[in-house]
């Protein structure tokens, strides 16, 4: 099995490395902050459903089915009409103002404070997120190749790092939209393909996979009976929509490749499309799921004690084909590079624009040696994160990833949704002292509900987070005039 998952990623890697040199040519820095605002929106859809997709909804989705059913579909829908605020919300707003890193926004509505604030907690937010992506992608491949040769998982990640470090540090978002674009065909083709194997070894026809999978205890999609629980339909609903505007809409990363469309027209295009899709792909991954739990069952194979190992599990099992594993290499290997490749470039940007301002102090060649460095540094962070991460961890990581994002991106949201909605000056050099406080508030919140109500907060913990930091933004802005948001 280590040789046939070595070849694997090789050959995807090779691949990476040919579209990434085609796909940089003639690249400067416009190229690698913007891609040159030329990309066509249907292939930015199609890429951005790649790009939504790590390798944290290739291992942990499957795995979700065993204890929370289909669930995550209802926050699906919730992202679609996200989706929609931030096509025709925030994509001409930040068209208007030809921003390069969206949070310039910031600096132009509150103040240097406000805008440095933002930046942090987006570079606190993505790195962080990045590295539980990328982690589990790291640990199954510890598993399936670097433990059986007695390879340290610290060489895993520097290597790993290393080889997503080689194809994005010139090409930047024009690289990324076109190894997207074949990270989508990859994943789609993966699920699909192993959907079809799996199915043809429990001896099931469409017919029979389609009764099998609506009549299984894990099927169930709409959770309206308990609103304490975490998987309560509105409160996912609910949270996926400001869960898509925080983490797309108000993420540098997401919105980079957005911002590559020619015009806002074509980016809202991109937006809508690229939503509608990714409910359908994320609904392939729980009937996968299904899929396995069933095989499992079946076989009288107990499940492993953490739902991600699951899809792992099955696909390298004796009774499947070695097409299945190679499949899920595959899969796993194009959404792992491609997710830490755009954190890494939009990690780069965010830190040499929005915290260095290198774009307004240095020369053109001078810009591009500060962004290389940038590049490195973020690089090694990334894989220090990684490493530290695989000692840590206890949960589901789509859990940890959005548990995280509900702490980081709640200031973010805050921060937006009181420039667009209110026009009140506030006091930028307290904006980070309230940043700071709504993630303490929201944890003693989500504490305080626990203990003495019995309430469960899910993904709302966002919203909580968010309301904290309005009602701090607010109180900043007691005793100032209104100004034009």
């Amino acid at each position: 099995m280590p040789v046939i998952v070595i070849l694997t990623i090789a050959a995807y890697f090779l691949l990476l490395m040919l579209v990434g040199r085609l796909s940089s040519r003639g690249a400067d820095n416009s190229t690698f902050f913007t891609g040159g605002r030329t990309a066509p929106w249907p292939v930015v859809a199609f890429a951005m459903v790649g790009a939504m997709i790590s390798g944290v909804t290739f291992i942990s989705v499957p795995g979700m089915v065993v204890g929370k059913g289909y669930a995550y579909l209802q926050m699906v829908l919730g992202f679609i009409v996200g989706y929609v605020v931030i096509a025709f919300v925030l994509v001409p707003m930040f068209y208007r103002r030809n921003l390069i890193s969206i949070y310039g926004y910031l600096e132009e509505r509150f103040g240097r404070g406000t805008y440095r604030t933002g930046a942090w907690f987006f570079f606190a937010s993505k790195m962080l997120g990045a590295a539980v992506r990328f982690f589990v992608v790291c640990a199954v491949l510890q598993l399936l190749v670097f433990d059986p040769l007695h390879i340290p998982f610290i060489f895993n990640v520097a290597v790993t790092i290393a080889l997503i470090w080689l194809y994005t540090v010139n090409g930047g978002v024009k690289t990324l939209i076109w190894t997207d674009t074949l990270k989508s065909f990859c994943l789609i083709a993966s699920v699909v393909l192993c959907i079809y194997f799996v199915a043809r070894n429990l001896g099931l026809d469409f017919g029979g996979m389609v009764g099998a999978i609506g009549s299984h205890y894990s099927s169930r999609m709409f959770f309206f009976d308990d609103p304490m629980a975490g998987t309560y339909f509105w409160k996912q609903f609910i949270a996926g929509v400001f869960m898509a505007i925080a983490t797309n809409g108000l993420d540098q990363d997401m919105m980079q490749r957005n911002l590559a469309c020619r015009d806002s027209r074509q980016s809202q295009k991109n937006m809508i499309v690229s939503g509608v899709t990714q409910f359908f792909v994320i609904a392939l991954f729980l009937l996968l799921g299904t899929l396995l739990v069933i095989f499992l069952e079946q076989n009288h194979i107990a499940l492993p004690e953490k739902s991600d190992d699951i899809f792992g599990m099955v696909a390298t099992h004796s009774a499947m084909p070695a097409v299945v594993g190679i499949l899920f290499v595959l899969g796993l290997v194009s959404a792992a590079y491609s997710a830490a490749g755009s954190a890494l470039t939009s990690l780069t940007t965010s830190f040499t624009v929005d915290i260095l301002g290198a774009h307004r102090t240095k020369a053109d060649d001078e810009l591009t040696r500060t962004r290389r460095r940038v590049h490195i540094i973020m690089s090694v962070i990334m894989g220090a994160i990684i490493v530290a991460f695989y000692y840590l961890s206890n949960q589901d990581a789509i859990s940890a990833v959005y548990t995280l994002a509900s702490y980081t991106y709640g200031p973010i949201l805050g921060l937006f949704v009181f420039g667009l909605a209110l026009g009140r000056p506030v006091r930028d050099r307290l904006v980070p002292v309230v940043c700071i406080a709504a993630p303490a508030l929201s944890w003693f919140t989500q504490w305080a509900l626990a203990r003495w109500c019995g309430y469960e907060t899910s993904f709302e913990l966002l919203l909580i987070n968010a309301a904290y930091t309005f009602l701090g933004l607010f109180i900043l802005s007691i005793g100032h005039k209104p100004v034009k948001a």
